[in-house]
Order: C-alpha cells, then sequence, then structure tokens
C-alpha cells in the first residue's frame, strides 16, 4: 500500500509539471516533421444533452445552433491540417457526445476519409444514442469500433450519477448492447470501478453481465475526477479512496481474464482491436475541435476551451492554439515510458532509435525502482510488466488523467466556463 501510494503522489507532482503552462492569445501549430511512424488525428464533440456530475471532459449543454456552426468550424480547420501537409493513417472521435447530431457528424467522417488516408474510425456514443438509424450511419460512414459509455450497469448508481433517468435501467442498456453483437469490427463498453458508494457484489455483478454481453473490448477505467468535479462527487456519492481500488481491479482482471487477453493495463480485448488509448499505438496525434489537446513533434498544445471563440478564430484561417509546451528530451522520454508501458511492454532499442539516445542510460532510476518493487522485468532490451506493474501503470495513468483533467479546468476558468456550463 506504501508503494501504491508513493507512486501515486510521485506521478501527481510529475504530471503537474508537465502540464504546468498557462493558456495564452495566440500559438502556432507545431512544425511538421517527417515522422516514421503514423499519425492520429483526434476530433473533440464537446456538445451533451445532459451534463454527468463525476465527468472532467471538455463539454457543454447542447444547442443546436451551436453545435451546427461548430461543425462548419470543424470542417474547416481539418482542411487547415491538410494545407500543413499533415496526413493521418487513424481517426478517434472523443467527447461530449459525438452522436449528438449524426448526420453533421457523418458528413464530417466523410470529409475526413476524402482527404486523409485514415484505416481506422473509432466513435464514443453513448447508451440513449444506440437506435438502428444512428447505427446505420456510423456503419455507412466506415466506423470500426464503436465506443459505448456504460460506466454501470447497477440501477443505483446509475441513479446516483444522474445517469439512469437519461439512459434507462441496467438492464435496458445491456438489451441494446446485445443487439450491437457483431455490427462493428469492435463494440467496446467503457466501464469505471471505484466509485464512492461501490460494492464488491455491484462491481460482480457488472462483470457477469458484461461476459454474458460478449461483447468485443471491455475499457475498465478508475474513477478519474479533477479537483473540481471531486467536491461535487463528494457532496452526491463521497470521496473517492483510491486505497480500495487494488481490490476492486484484481477482481475485474481476474474475472475477464477467463475469456479477455489485456490489451493495455485496463483494457481487455477478446481480439486485436484498436483501443481508447491511442496515445500508445500512435506516437503523436493532433487534437482537433475546442478544447482538444495534441501531441505533435515533441510539443503538446490544447485549443481554446471557448467554443465560440473557436468558431471565429477558424473562420479567421487562424489555429484556435491557446496553449503549447515543447518538451525537452527527457519529458519526451518519460512520456513514451508511461505510454508504452501502459500498453504492457516497450523496447528500449526501439525508444533510443527514435530520441537518438540511450534510452535505458537516461530512464536507469525509473526502470532500476520498477524492478525493485517487482513491477517489470527486463528481457534484452524489452521491458514487460508484470501483474502487479499493470495495477502501479493504472495508477500512475489515473493520475496522467486527472492531472490533464485539472489542466482543462483552469483553461475553463480563464474562458468562464464552469463545470455546469
Amino acid at each position: 500500500m506504501f508503494i501504491e501510494r508513493f507512486i501515486g503522489y510521485t506521478a501527481r507532482k510529475k504530471n503537474e509539471d508537465y502540464l504546468k503552462f498557462s493558456p495564452g492569445t495566440s500559438y502556432e501549430l507545431p512544425l511538421k516533421k517527417t515522422a516514421k511512424a503514423p499519425l492520429l488525428l483526434y476530433v473533440h464533440i464537446p456538445f451533451c444533452e445532459e451534463l454527468c456530475p463525476y465527468c472532467s471532459f471538455h463539454r457543454v449543454a447542447f444547442r443546436e445552433d451551436l453545435a451546427k456552426a461548430y461543425f462548419n468550424a470543424l470542417k474547416k480547420e481539418i482542411r487547415m491540417y491538410k494545407d500543413q501537409g499533415y496526413d493521418f493513417k487513424a481517426l478517434y472521435i472523443g467527447g461530449g457526445t459525438p452522436t449528438v447530431l449524426i448526420d453533421e457528424l457523418a458528413d464530417t467522417i466523410g470529409l475526413i476519409r476524402t482527404i486523409y488516408d485514415v484505416k481506422e474510425i473509432s466513435v464514443e456514443t453513448n447508451p440513449n444514442h444506440l437506435s438502428e438509424r444512428n447505427m446505420e450511419i456510423l456503419k455507412n460512414a466506415g466506423v470500426n469500433r464503436l465506443s459505448v459509455g456504460v460506466q454501470t450497469f447497477d440501477d443505483s448508481l446509475l441513479k446516483a450519477t444522474e445517469r439512469y433517468h437519461k439512459y434507462g435501467s441496467g438492464g435496458e442498456i445491456a438489451q441494446k448492447l446485445a443487439s450491437l453483437r457483431g455490427y462493428f469490427d469492435t463494440l467496446n463498453v467503457d466501464m469505471i470501478f471505484n466509485f464512492p458508494t461501490q460494492k464488491q457484489e455491484m462491481l460482480e455483478q457488472d462483470l457477469s453481465t458484461l461476459l454474458g454481453l460478449q461483447v468485443d473490448q471491455i475499457t475498465y477505467y478508475p474513477l478519474m475526477v479533477s479537483s473540481a468535479t471531486q467536491k461535487i462527487m463528494g457532496k452526491r456519492l463521497g470521496n473517492v479512496v483510491h486505497d480500495r481500488g487494488r481490490e476492486f481491479y484484481e477482481t475485474i482482471t481476474g474475472v475477464l481474464g477467463q475469456d479477455y487477453r489485456a490489451s493495455t493495463a485496463w483494457c481487455f480485448s477478446r481480439d486485436k482491436a484498436m483501443i481508447d488509448e491511442y496515445v500508445i499505438n500512435y506516437d503523436e496525434y493532433a487534437g482537433l475541435g475546442s478544447g482538444s489537446i495534441g501531441y505533435l513533434g515533441g510539443s503538446i498544445y490544447a485549443n481554446t476551451f471557448d467554443i465560440e471563440d473557436y468558431i471565429k478564430q477558424v473562420e479567421k484561417g487562424q489555429f484556435p492554439i491557446s496553449a503549447r509546451r515543447d518538451c525537452g528530451l527527457k519529458e519526451k522520454l518519460l512520456y513514451d515510458f508511461l505510454m508504452k508501458l501502459f500498453g504492457l511492454s516497450l523496447d528500449l532499442k526501439e525508444l533510443g532509435e527514435k530520441h537518438g539516445v540511450n534510452a535505458a542510460w537516461y530512464l536507469f532510476p525509473e526502470i532500476f525502482f520498477f524492478m525493485m518493487t517487482g513491477g517489470m522485468k527486463k528481457y534484452g532490451n524489452l521491458l514487460i510488466l508484470t501483474p502487479k506493474g499493470q495495477y502501479y501503470w493504472v495508477i500512475m495513468m489515473r493520475e496522467f488523467f486527472t492531472s490533464v483533467n485539472n489542466f482543462r479546468d483552469h483553461c475553463r476558468s480563464i474562458a468562464n466556463l464552469s463545470l455546469a456550463h
């Protein structure tokens, strides 16, 4: 327990430093560099019919007029990247709720497929959008992977998180998922563990439901909330206790290990498939849309979180980047160390060749620590996470995304956007 707390504390401080840069007025897009590895295009759709209290992603209440203007600007931003010489091999569309205007989404995907050579298309959605019409539109648009945000099938938790009245009971959600089996190349279900009021038997029942559904993929996140969202969660559900996480995680891996293999520390697949954590398969990715975050050429950057400002900037032909940090060598190595090992293994030789250094030498303190604590093993140039190490990486990625959420809150506050906006 001490080691887990130490890892969490250290990761939290490192990530806070990594994301310690303030938004400004305007920044340039990172210069295009010749990349051997393919690039991914991330597109953010920030609209939701209603806002979940625990969610820290950039999202606003849906307004059709604003959403249509947003999609028009988004299409222009997509073309602007092509004008800069970028090409992408995969597309991931997240939110918010990307399917909130399904026809606009389909048109946007069509544009991307016309000007970029994308081979994989992943789209997020919510249970209330799993209609026959929506699914047919997404299928015809070329979507390979559909990721459905379920979080839990437990009715008491659905009510406590204000999802029951929006998406129906756990049983109703399960029926919708069952009807989609085999419809897409990959049907992923997003789940959450370690809600403050979640009991072990609730988790076991959720896992039983998932095994019965036989979906292609299950992504089981620990509850990750920003500092601001934590206050809201505390009032409604109670405080998050991270020390309970290991017990829940061991239950998840034990049960899902019967039918699934680990793709990442928290994603479990039946077969080879595209995963939520595109940062593992793609070294660099562009972030398009309001509030999106990208990583190109060793620079991390974020688009403005003010949607009206985003539209105005793009209409002027300006990249709507409001924050950017150019990372140093050690930061880039640590980023790759974190992300690649989240995918369970890391080739030190490949990493060294990518950055032109001896990666094992630069990362010696981190490698030594995790080997001494039983978190990883080394076979020549290959680092492999142990089962204990997989949970260590869950902790570190939890802290990474929590820091990203805090950064989002900081950007939203500067743009005068509240969590309930």
